[in-house]
């Protein structure tokens, strides 16, 4: 598989590509939209750090690609959606620089409260403006934090070293974790006019761009200082240049722009009260490497090996849990593309709800869920490229409606997967377990009990409950020399009706089908592979 890395990228993470049996991995940077265009397509793997731009042009050109790995956090120079929808998994990096970012946040914090690159520019000038440059002492001061993650919670626990009080903000973030960190929760309207200091670290999405803006800051205390080493765009710059004009900031490090490089017009430029770094959050050699070698592992393992790790656009499961759950996965998967492929005949589908039983599938129903509709996908669109990623979005393109999973209350097992699908011609169901936790099998399809192991290559037959069926399906397989490898059947209450499983050692020639489905006794036969 072919690897093209078009960033700058740290050599000891080439490195681990290039170590990599069956990769073969190429390094062309600076190229223009246009040259990675005209390339992505025969690459699987794109490697990239801030300077790539991922659009979507690139995305729908790129016929091969399977994962596109972000040596850093941020991904706003990728097209996220056009990337789902092709089903082209989109990694990053989310620990490699958070040491590196923090301390950057902290320099900027100290050289804010003291003046220092100001005070430093004017003794090179030849002054000696001790009360001019005066500043303030962080002990005592309360530090806002909007958005305590990885990043957040490394500042917290340092500005707290240095005898300020942490406030913070994170809608995901619950009490109880906020107050081992020592941390304070609040909402913004609460936040705002207690902090001297306020740092921002979320990503740039709709609902955080331009978060700090006119109406923000008329909110903040006076005289609050402002940073930003997260995103350019959290801050509104006009807005922020405007408030420190007038008095009511008393003066802001950035380390990130709206425009990177920012215009050189840009005002905040021009502002003594302004601290500016050329995007450094990140930018320390071990921090370069760090993500280098992670990110290069990540799409390595991904590719030999099928493990996906920190994906920014499916559901992942913590790694605590991967373990346990991977079984289930499998099962989810299976059960779905069981029921996708029977129902592959131009059957209008039209809704789709999984069902669990079991405290540790109900806690990652979400991500055990959208496994099994990709299976259900793959399976009845035959051809088209299906995964994790862009299953829900293919869902709606068929009019498939996603119901929430719903916990099973009345089962035999202590855990279960259940599948129904409502169709035009009415509800299909399908049910799976681990017996013994470790041997997958089906237990009913279409309300027949009906045990059997998913896979190889199964025939599914609905019939009447009448003798016969067995000697004439295991005839015409005797003829065509295919072996049975197990039988299972099931039938109604009212035994009126029955299914009828065969397990094949090879896969039964479709212009049999319709011979099948001829004899007497017999509705419909299908044939499936899991």
């Amino acid at each position: 598989m072919k690897v093209l890395v078009s960033d700058n990228l740290a050599e000891k993470g080439i490195a681990v590509l290039r170590r990599t049996p069956g990769l073969q991995v190429d390094v062309k940077t600076g190229m223009s939209a246009d040259e990675l265009i005209s390339r992505i397509g025969e690459y699987d793997a794109l490697l990239i750090r801030s300077a790539t731009r991922v659009s979507a042009d690139v995305i729908a050109a790129a016929d091969n690609l399977k994962v596109i790995g972000r040596a850093g956090v941020g991904v706003d120079n990728v097209d996220l959606a056009a990337a789902s929808r092709r089903g082209v998994i989109v990694m990053n990096t989310p620990g490699g620089n958070t040491i590196t970012t923090a301390e950057h946040t902290l320099s900027l914090l100290t050289s804010l409260a003291r003046n220092i690159p100001q005070a430093d520019d004017s003794l090179r000038r030849g002054r000696w403006d001790r009360k001019r440059y005066q500043g303030v002492e962080l002990s005592g001061k309360v530090l806002g934090i909007i958005g305590l993650g990885r990043i957040g919670k490394e500042i917290a626990g340092r500005a707290q070293a240095m005898g300020m009080q942490v406030v913070a903000y994170d809608p995901l973030l619950s009490l109880e974790e906020a107050r081992k960190l020592g941390v304070e929760l609040l909402s913004l309207e609460q936040l705002y006019p207690l902090a001297d200091f306020i740092t921002v670290h979320t990503p740039l999405t709709e609902e955080t761009r331009h978060l700090i803006d006119r109406r923000s800051i008329a909110k903040m205390k006076q005289g609050v200082r402002i940073i930003n080493c997260a995103r350019g765009g959290i801050v509104h710059e006009r807005a922020l240049y405007e408030a420190i004009v007038e008095g009511r900031v008393a003066g802001a490090a950035l380390d990130v722009f709206e425009q990177e490089p920012p215009a050189s017009d840009n005002p905040l430029l021009g502002l003594e009260q302004v601290i500016c770094t050329p995007h450094l959050g990140a930018s320390t050699a071990e921090a370069q490497e760090k993500v280098a070698v992670a990110v290069a592992r990540q799409v390595a393992d991904f590719l030999t090996r099928g493990v996906i790790s920190n994906a920014l656009n499916m559901p992942m499961l913590p790694p605590k849990a991967q373990a346990m759950l991977n079984p289930y996965l499998v099962l989810a998967r299976k059960l779905g593309s069981l029921l996708g492929q029977l129902l592959r005949a131009g059957v209008q589908v039209r809704e789709f709800q999984a069902g669990l039983a079991g405290e540790q599938l109900l806690q990652h129903a979400g991500v055990i869920a959208n496994e099994m509709l990709a299976g259900f996908l793959s399976g009845m669109l035959p051809g088209r490229k299906v995964n994790a990623v862009n299953a829900a979005s293919l869902a709606g393109e068929v009019g498939l409606s996603l119901l929430p999973p719903k916990p099973l209350l009345e089962t035999n097992y202590t855990q279960q997967l259940s599948l129904e699908i409502a169709t035009a011609r009415g509800p299909r169901s399908a049910a799976a377990t681990l017996l013994s936790g470790k041997l997958p099998r089906i237990i009913t399809l279409d309300g027949f009990k009906a045990e059997f192991e998913p896979a190889g290559y199964i025939l599914v037959l609905f019939n009447e409950d009448k003798p016969g069926i067995i000697g004439n399906i295991g005839t015409i397989l005797g003829e065509q020399r295919i072996n049975i490898a197990d039988m299972q059947f099931g039938r109604s209450s009212s035994r009126d009706k029955a299914i009828s499983i065969f397990r094949t050692d090879s896969p039964v020639p479709e212009r049999l089908l319709p011979r099948m489905e001829k004899l007497p006794h017999i509705h419909s036969v299908q044939q499936v592979l899991l």
